[in-house]
C-alpha cells in the first residue's frame, strides 16, 4: 500500500501543548464549499457516566460530511453554527466515565460517532463503549481509519443485506472509492466472481485489489455488462438500469442515493423492495461494537487490506473535503489528528 502525504502543511499543524480544557477541531460557520472550513478550538467534551473519552489519531472524509457541510442535510444537521466534521476515529482511551467497565485506558480503539453526528476531526470525541471495538493491531491509525466505513457498510450490504454466496456474481459499482475498494476485497473474501465499474485510471487498482474483471464505467454501458446475482451501488443514480442486470432471484444493495433528485431516487429504491423478484435492499449506516469487531477480525485475517489515497493534517481539511468532490479517488481520503 502507497500512502501519499500532503505537502502542504499550515503553520498551526506545529504541536503545540493546548490547554486541558480546549482541543483543535474542524469547524464550519456557514454551509458552502470545502474552503468554509478551518482548524479551531472548541472544549473537550465531557464524559458523562457510562462514556468513554477517545484521543483521536485519525478519521477520514466520508460522502455524507460533504452533503452535511455542502447544507444538503440542514433539515438534520439544523442552522447552528459553528459545526462539526468528521465521523469515524481510530485513536486511544483517554479516560473512562463511571460506571465503564471492560476498557482500559491506553487501549488503541476504533469506531463511529453515528449516522448523523458529525465532530470526529477533532483531538477527542466522548462515546459510548457500544461504538467502538478494539483496532486491528496490524494497521497504522490512518491505514486502520481507510477501511472503517467501506468495511462496516461492505459487511452489512453483502454478508447481512445480499447474503452473497460463493461463486455468484458480484457487481461493484463505484470500485475505486472508498466503500467500493473495500467491497471489491470482501467480494472476493466472500467466494464471489467479481465485477468492478471504475474510471478509466483506476481499472488496474482495482484489479490489484481482487476484481476477475474491471470495466470504464464512461465507456461502458450497464446492458453490456451481463447478469448478476448481487449489485452494489455506491453511485445513487441509474437505479432502474443497474436493477435490469439481476439474475431472477438476484439482489441489489443500494448504500447511495442521487442527492440532487432524491425524492424520486428514495421513491424508485422504497417500491422497489416490494414488488418485483428482483429487490433492492437499503439499510440505515449506524455501525455498532459487534460489527467493528467483525471488522477488526477480517482486517487482522487478511481479508481485506487498507487503501489510503493521501494523508492530510487536520488544518488542510478543506483542501481534503475539495480532493473527494474532485474525484478520482483511490480508498480514503484519511486525517491526520494526533
Amino acid at each position: 500500500m502507497t500512502e501519499r502525504r500532503d505537502p502542504f502543511r499550515s503553520d498551526s499543524e506545529t504541536r503545540q501543548d493546548d490547554p486541558v480544557n480546549e482541543m483543535r477541531a474542524a469547524l464550519y460557520d456557514r454551509y458552502g464549499p470545502p474552503e468554509v472550513l478551518y482548524e479551531g478550538k472548541v472544549p473537550v467534551p465531557d464524559i458523562k457516566s457510562g462514556e468513554v473519552l477517545v484521543r483521536v489519531h485519525a478519521t477520514s472524509v466520508n460522502g455524507g460530511e460533504l452533503a452535511g457541510r455542502a447544507g444538503k442535510m440542514r433539515l438534520v444537521t439544523g442552522r447552528r453554527f459553528p459545526q462539526r466534521s468528521g465521523i469515524d476515529f481510530v485513536g486511544e482511551v483517554a479516560a473512562l466515565g463511571p460506571s465503564v467497565s471492560g476498557i482500559r485506558e491506553g487501549e488503541r480503539v476504533w469506531g463511529f460517532l453515528g449516522r448523523t453526528t458529525f465532530g470526529s476531526a477533532a483531538e477527542y470525541v466522548a462515546v459510548r463503549p457500544r461504538q467502538i471495538a478494539p483496532a486491528p493491531g496490524n494497521l497504522t491509525p490512518m491505514q486502520a481509519v481507510s477501511l472503517l466505513a467501506g468495511g462496516t457498510t461492505s459487511i452489512v450490504a453483502l454478508r447481512d443485506k445480499a447474503r452473497l454466496k460463493p461463486g455468484e456474481r458480484l457487481l461493484v459499482r463505484g470500485a475505486s472509492g472508498g466503500v467500493g475498494s473495500v467491497a471489491v476485497q470482501f467480494g472476493k473474501a466472500f467466494g464471489a466472481h467479481v465485477t468492478a465499474l471504475a474510471g478509466p485510471e483506476n481499472l488496474d487498482f482495482v484489479r490489484g485489489l481482487g476484481a476477475d474483471e474491471a470495466f470504464d464505467y464512461k465507456a461502458t454501458h450497464p446492458w453490456e455488462l451481463g447478469t448478476f446475482d448481487v449489485v452494489m451501488d455506491t453511485v445513487g443514480t441509474q437505479h432502474p438500469a443497474y436493477r435490469r442486470l439481476l439474475a431472477p432471484g438476484g439482489r441489489m444493495v443500494a448504500i447511495a442515493f442521487d442527492i440532487e433528485n432524491i425524492l424520486s431516487s428514495l421513491s424508485y429504491i422504497v417500491g422497489s423492495t416490494v414488488h418485483g423478484t428482483r429487490r433492492v435492499r437499503v439499510f440505515s449506516g449506524n455501525p455498532r461494537h459487534e460489527l467493528f469487531a467483525d471488522l477488526t477480525r477480517h482486517a487482522q485475517n487478511g481479508d481485506i487490506r487498507p487503501v489510503v489515497d493521501t494523508v492530510h493534517p487536520l488544518a488542510s481539511i478543506a483542501a481534503a473535503h475539495r480532493a473527494l468532490e474532485v474525484g478520482g479517488v483511490r480508498g480514503k481520503h484519511v486525517i491526520e489528528v494526533a
